[in-house]
């Protein structure tokens, strides 16, 4: 067994989702499509402002946990979102592989949409999604209308999460065909203009490379008006954050503050480009948690961060949602800097429920300063 294979290993059983690899940004021609509808932004009642600032009237800090649907068990992974949702979590959401990601491929993987529509009649509050569904995994006709139905299940709080899909042994493995990047991500962009005409048209044509769609009627509209928030993830500069400043309501990726701060400024670039306001974009990040662990465990994920993200583990501690209360308040603070307001935590089975309890009971009420 490789060096690597063990570190992910390892991480599967210490309860850290490691980031997946987005789709990279490459060069290509800007798409020529007619704009369509803006954003979305959810009301939620407002939070306090002590670490939010003039952001504060755009976006509330957020808190979310995304769950790996694999290696556990149903009963799990319902209580997970159950008592995630009663301690006051805003989004929860889960992930669309058909696999195990990281870890050995022949292991147990709920299928994700079926699973979070399961999740949506088992929860009451928290907004739900996944983080992110593959856009070559589906037509994006069949995912609008998979969207929309969802959505009225689940009272109006679908989060729509899409990208354009990583896992290239999935698709070797299923028959479903791999194009390259630059081919994925331009597929992204006609597939967000058709899922947005479904939403919100009464009649969607496209007629694109990737996708030939004519007189598409999407019945019943989404209950969310006027449709549900769009999260793309990714962070490639040249192409994948265009269409993230064309699109999207959200936009999430897993990196440092000052990195963070770097990519929505190409955002905003990007944005100014194509007459959309960015800042009406949510800028989420995907952090591990490990809210007043032990020692060892503490030292075990900042290790593996480190070697994933070629650092120290002094310097990746800050990429963590980690320590203390105070220590995880200033590093909210520092993404909040950044521009960042939606903090979304993964976790992987075993789950460690006190560190995720604790953080809602006592870190979530400070950071919104009630």
């Amino acid at each position: 067994m490789t060096t690597a294979r063990r570190r992910l290993r390892r991480a599967a059983a210490n309860g850290l989702r490691l980031i997946a690899p987005f789709a990279a940004g490459c060069d290509g021609r800007r798409p020529s499509h007619p704009k369509v509808g803006r954003g979305h932004t959810t009301p939620l009642a407002p939070a306090g402002n002590i670490l939010l600032g003039r952001r504060m009237a755009r976006h509330p800090i957020r808190f979310g946990i995304q769950t790996a649907q694999q290696g556990i068990e149903w009963p799990q992974l319902l209580d997970l979102w159950q008592k995630a949702d009663a301690w006051g979590y805003d989004s929860l959401w889960g992930f669309d592989h058909f696999y195990p990601v990281f870890v050995d491929p022949e292991g147990p993987c709920f299928e994700g949409w079926t699973i979070l529509g399961a999740l949506a009649q088992a929860t009451r509050r928290a907004r739900i999604g996944l983080l992110v569904s593959g856009n070559s995994y589906r037509h994006p006709c069949v995912t609008a209308k998979m969207a929309a139905t969802l959505d009225h299940v689940s009272g109006g709080r679908l989060n729509l999460g899409i990208g354009a899909g990583w896992f290239e042994v999935e698709h070797r493995a299923f028959g479903i065909e791999f194009k390259s990047t630059a081919a994925r991500l331009a597929a992204l962009d006609e597939a967000c203009r058709i899922i947005l005409g479904m939403f919100t048209d009464s009649r969607t044509t496209v007629h694109g490379k990737h996708y030939t769609v004519t007189d598409a009627i999407g019945l019943p509209k989404p209950v969310q008006k006027p449709h549900p928030p769009i999260m793309i993830g990714g962070k490639g500069r040249q192409v994948l954050l265009r269409i993230v400043a064309r699109y999207a309501d959200m936009w999430n990726i897993g990196a440092s503050a000052a990195e963070m701060r770097d990519l929505i400024g190409v955002i905003r670039r990007h944005g100014d480009a194509v007459g959309r306001d960015a800042d009406a974009i949510e800028k989420t990040v995907l952090l591990p948690l490990c809210y007043r662990a032990a020692p060892p465990r503490e030292q075990f994920i900042c290790q593996l961060m480190a070697s994933m993200r070629e650092t120290t583990p002094e310097l990746v501690r800050r990429e963590i949602m980690i320590g203390d209360k105070q220590e995880c308040l200033d590093t909210v603070a520092r993404y909040v800097e950044a521009g960042v307001t939606h903090f979304i935590f993964m976790v992987f089975a075993p789950y460690f429920l006190e560190e995720i309890q604790g953080f809602a009971e006592e870190v979530v009420p400070a950071a919104r300063g009630r």
